[in-house]
């Protein structure tokens, strides 16, 4: 199953939109394990592509599951 993932990013008005089939809970292991190395947290999204960050400026993670594609206008993304 599908699920969004926003990324808050300190200092950054606008946060990171990933959609990926990764469970909340791997997602969360990857980001305490790349804090406890200083590491940058880099998440991969359902199409292959990477997004990193370092882990340090993560400000939150916010997890939302898909159920279905949201298409028109207004709908308070």
């Amino acid at each position: 199953m599908t699920m969004e993932v926003k990324i808050g990013v300190q200092h950054v008005g606008r946060e990171l939109s990933v959609e990926t089939d990764e469970s909340p809970d791997a997602i969360l292991e990857g980001l305490n394990g790349a804090l406890a190395d200083g590491a940058v947290f880099s998440l991969t999204d359902a199409k292959g592509h990477t997004v990193a960050v370092p882990a340090e400026k993560v400000a939150y993670l916010y997890f939302t599951s898909e159920s279905g594609r949201k298409v028109g206008f207004g709908l308070g993304g």
